[in-house]
C-alpha cells in the first residue's frame, strides 16, 4: 500500500505556525516580487481568490476583505518542510518526496497494521511538532493515493483527514467522483482533448481500451489506466541527478540600461555555477532569456531566449559568465534602444556528475579554475555570500526582490528567531 501525504495549504499554513492570531483568517502568498498569487488559505479560496491572480488587481479585493498578505518566505517554507519529512522518515522508510510539500510513504511491510490508524499517529505527529495540518490518502497505488488524499481534503469530517481507498467498491466510487481534470497526470489541457470522446470522469477514461489509449495518447496515459484500476506500476522514484538548473529573477524595476543588464545575466550565470558545484556536477548547455513586462501596456510584450552548446562540460563561474554574456550579444545588441525588460534567467542543462564529464581533446577548461572555484565557494561560505565577486558583477549590490509583506525567517534567521517573555 502507497500513503500520499500532503501539507493543507502548506505556505499558508507555515505563516500560522508562528502567528496563531492568522488562524481562521484569509491568507494569500505571493510569488516572487509580489507578483501573483501561489497559495491561499481555504478562507481565501471561499472569498473567490484565484490561483495566480496578479496582486496588483486584486489589492482592493485584499484590502476590502481584510486578507493578510505575505511574500514568499521560502527559507522558512523549506525549513518547515525538512521537519515535516524528517519525522516521515521516522515512521517509514520508503519514502519519496515528491515537492515542497508532499511525500509518498511505501508501506511494505506493514501487512500487519491498521494503516488508518497508523496514518492518524502519523498525522497528529507532524502537527504536535511542527503545527503544520497534513491530510493522508491510502491505496494499493500512487494514483489511487493521490485521489484517496483528495476525498481526504475534501470531506475532512468525515474521514478526519485520513482515507484509505482498500476494495474495489471504494475505487469504482472514487474514479466516477473525481474529474479528468483533477485527475494525477490529466491536467486541464489533457481533460479537453478526452471531453471530445465523452470521456468526463475517471471512470470514464478507465473504460477507454488499452489499444486506443496506445493509439491515440501515450504509454504515460496506459500506466495511468493500470494504476486508476489498482495495478500498481509507479514506484517510488530515487533521488535523481536534476536536468536543469536554472537562476530566473524578476527585476524590482524594468531594465533598459544594457550594462546594467549584463550585470544581472553575469549574476544569475555565476549562481548556475555555484549551484552545479554544489551538485558536484558540470552542464554542457547554457541558455539565457530575456523577457518585457507581458502587463505593461505601454509597449509590445518581447521575450527573446538563445542557447548555446559549450566547448567542454563545466561549473566554472568564469566560463559560464563569459558564454551568458556572449548569447546576451546576441539576444540585445548593444547598439539602439534597449526594450524595459523586466526578467531574465540563466537556465544550465546536459548535466553530468562531474568526475564522468565528457573530456574535449583539442580545447579544455585551465585547472586553475577549480581550484579557484574551491577557494571563493569556501570564502563565501565563510564569510557571507558574495563576499568574493567576479569583476562582472556590482560588488555592492545584493539580489533584492520586492518583498513588501515578508515575515519574519523564524527557524532559519538568529536575529528573527521568536522572543519568549
Amino acid at each position: 500500500m502507497y500513503a500520499l501525504v500532503d501539507c493543507n495549504n502548506f505556505y499558508a499554513s507555515c505563516e500560522r505556525v508562528f502567528n496563531p492570531s492568522l488562524n481562521g483568517k484569509p491568507i494569500v502568498v505571493l510569488s516572487n516580487n509580489d507578483g501573483c498569487v501561489i497559495a491561499r488559505s481555504n478562507e481565501s479560496k471561499e472569498l473567490g481568490i484565484p490561483m495566480g491572480a496578479p496582486a496588483f488587481e486584486y489589492e482592493n479585493t485584499f484590502r476590502m476583505n481584510n486578507i493578510k498578505v505575505f511574500s514568499s518566505n521560502y527559507p522558512l517554507y523549506a525549513d518547515m518542510s525538512n521537519r515535516v519529512m524528517t519525522i516521515l522518515k521516522s515512521y517509514c522508510p520508503e519514502i519519496e518526496v515528491y515537492s515542497i510539500d508532499e511525500s509518498f510513504l511505501c508501506f511494505k511491510g506493514f501487512e500487519k497494521y491498521d494503516l488508518v490508524k497508523y496514518s492518524q499517529e502519523i498525522k497528529e505527529a507532524i502537527y504536535r511538532i511542527t503545527k503544520i495540518p497534513v491530510c493522508i490518502g491510502i491505496a494499493p497505488t500512487k494514483a489511487l493515493a493521490k485521489l484517496a488524499n483528495r476525498i481526504a481534503k475534501k470531506f475532512p469530517k468525515h474521514h478526519n483527514g485520513v482515507y484509505m481507498i482498500n476494495s474495489q467498491d471504494k475505487i469504482e466510487k472514487a474514479l466516477k467522483w473525481v474529474k479528468c481534470e483533477d485527475i494525477w497526470g490529466i491536467g486541464r489541457r489533457l481533460s479537453k482533448r478526452l471531453s471530445y470522446i465523452s470521456c468526463h470522469t475517471a471512470y470514464d477514461f478507465t473504460l477507454l481500451s488499452d489499444e486506443y489509449l496506445r493509439r491515440n495518447f501515450s504509454i504515460v496515459e496506459l500506466r495511468l489506466k493500470k494504476e486508476l484500476l489498482g495495478e500498481s506500476v509507479l514506484k517510488l522514484d530515487e533521488v535523481q541527478r536534476k536536468k536543469t538548473i536554472a537562476t530566473t529573477r524578476s527585476f524590482e524595476k524594468t531594465i533598459n540600461d544594457y550594462e546594467k543588464l549584463k550585470e544581472r545575466v553575469s549574476t544569475f550565470a555565476i549562481s548556475c555555477a555555484e549551484k552545479l558545484r554544489k551538485e558536484k556536477s558540470k552542464c554542457n548547455i547554457i541558455t539565457v532569456f530575456v523577457m518585457t513586462n507581458r502587463f505593461d501596456k505601454s509597449q509590445s510584450f518581447n521575450s527573446k531566449t538563445l542557447s548555446t552548446t559549450l566547448d567542454f562540460d563545466t561549473n566554472s563561474s568564469i566560463v559560464l559568465s563569459k558564454a551568458a554574456l556572449f548569447l546576451l550579444d546576441k539576444l540585445v545588441p548593444e547598439e539602439g534602444k534597449v526594450p524595459d525588460y523586466k526578467k531574465a534567467g540563466v537556465i544550465v542543462s546536459a548535466i553530468t556528475p562531474d568526475n564522468q564529464a565528457q573530456i574535449n581533446l583539442f580545447n579544455s577548461e585551465s585547472l586553475k579554475h577549480k581550484e579557484l572555484m574551491k577557494v571563493i565557494d569556501k570564502l563565501n561560505s565563510n564569510y557571507g555570500d558574495y563576499m568574493l565577486k567576479l569583476a562582472s558583477q556590482d560588488l555592492k549590490r545584493k539580489w533584492q526582490m520586492k518583498q513588501e509583506s515578508l515575515s519574519p525567517c523564524y527557524t532559519t534567521k538568529i536575529s528573527d528567531i521568536l522572543k519568549v517573555y
